[in-house]
């Protein structure tokens, strides 16, 4: 018998436990009153924490807020050469207890001249 006392077996699976982490899709939280988008990517490593946040500063407008939370130690030096390499602002770094906050602004789109 199914679930529910019938005999009709369920058309889909049952949901199985969480992902373990380092499966984990990256979460993303937008709130577009104060411009600022927070990506989760805890359990990620190197380089996906920064080509999640790239992805994520695509489609934010500039001026845009971006709060990146990673564990992966090698994403301090991913971020500084990230924004370095693309103009991006890091505005700021914090690091407790294993869990790195990274808060990026990004550039202003600088429109191209007709060709």
């Amino acid at each position: 018998m199914g679930a529910r006392g019938n005999s009709f077996p369920r058309p889909y699976p049952r949901p199985s436990a969480a992902p373990p982490p380092c499966i984990r899709p990256a979460r993303m939280i937008h709130c577009p009153a104060m411009s600022e988008t927070t990506l989760d990517v805890q359990g990620l490593t190197c380089p996906l924490p920064v080509l999640k946040a790239n992805k994520v500063l695509r489609g934010l407008p500039g001026g845009a807020r971006l709060t990146v939370l990673a564990t992966d130690p090698a994403s301090v030096a991913d971020f500084q050469a990230y924004c370095r390499e693309t103009g991006h602002a890091l505005v700021s770094f914090s690091e407790a207890a294993g869990l790195f906050r990274f808060t990026l602004r990004k550039r202003e789109d600088v429109a191209r001249p007709p060709a």
